[in-house]
């Protein structure tokens, strides 16, 4: 019996074959490749929700929410000029 088992073609051992197990290694390599789309997803997501590198989610810069304000209605072109003046020189360099 020894002799028949080596001497079997496929390896396996009586004939059976791998069975479900071959399954494992292409659904192992899917699963981490469904894995990686899934957190580079979220990190993008979370990247452009923020902004970049600009602010915190939602807000955007000063200069676009006063925009957005003014594009509203919520402000007039007055208060517009005065706030966006007060924001240009703070960002303006000190000597």
């Amino acid at each position: 019996m020894l002799s028949t088992l080596v001497s079997h073609p496929v390896g396996y051992g009586w004939g059976w074959g791998p069975g479900p197990w071959f399954l494992l290694v292409p659904l192992f390599w899917f699963g981490l490749i469904a894995l990686f789309f899934v957190i580079g997803s979220r990190r993008r997501r979370r990247w452009a929700g923020w902004g970049g590198p600009g602010g915190p989610r939602g807000t955007g810069s000063a200069r676009s929410v006063l925009a957005e304000r003014y594009a509203r209605g919520e402000i007039d072109e007055q208060e517009y000029r005065a706030r966006l003046e007060v924001l240009l020189a703070a960002d303006a360099p000190r000597e």
